[in-house]
């Protein structure tokens, strides 16, 4: 993990970190850049379709059932109205729509985030807690396929950081778990 001291800096990183072949690698900075999305070569998630997905699942789940409810199950004539009057059925049929997509959307991005975690092994490193005032970190992670601890860090040396790191991932810090010694 390579520490910098500038946005411009982190950036200029992550981009020449892209060129070079790294995929798995992510950056922690003290406030939003979004220009940093596409210097990661971070890709739109199909969260959004996935809820999307949900949501129209959740209407048809709504207007079926309802329709089965007054036209099948235990159909009532009210008014003298046809059994099969589906703009009684509207609210029922939005409510549900809303409901499923917001389940989605939670459940989707749960899993997304890959959560839950409570502890990430980058809060192992001491410098770390910089990120949240003014240092900017670029972690290149070991999953990726071009990752040799040896040429990633003579790469991020390369990258002229203020600091680098090696984060490793200590269990002692996991509030849930303890370590067998």
């Amino acid at each position: 993990m390579a520490e910098f001291d500038a946005p411009e800096k982190i950036l200029a990183a992550a981009e020449r970190a892209k060129q070079e072949g790294y995929h798995e690698m992510d950056a922690f900075t003290p406030f939003p850049m979004e220009e940093l999305t596409d210097a990661l070569g971070i890709r739109h998630s199909k969260l959004s379709l996935f809820v999307l997905c949900c949501g129209l699942f959740g209407m048809l789940f709504g207007f079926f059932f309802q329709y089965w409810v007054s036209v099948i199950d235990y159909p009532l004539n009210i008014g003298g109205r046809p059994l099969n009057s589906w703009p009684q059925w509207i609210p029922v049929t939005f409510e549900l729509t809303i409901l499923f997509s917001a389940f989605g959307a939670v459940i989707g991005m749960i899993f997304r985030n890959g959560l839950p975690r409570p502890v990430h092994p980058v809060f192992n490193v001491d410098r770390f807690e910089l990120a949240t005032k003014d240092k900017f970190f670029l972690c290149i992670e070991s999953v990726d396929p071009k990752f040799d601890k040896d040429k990633t860090r003579k790469f991020l040396e390369s990258l002229n950081p203020d600091y680098i790191s090696v984060v490793e991932h200590v269990h002692t810090k996991d509030p849930y778990h303890q370590d067998d010694e």
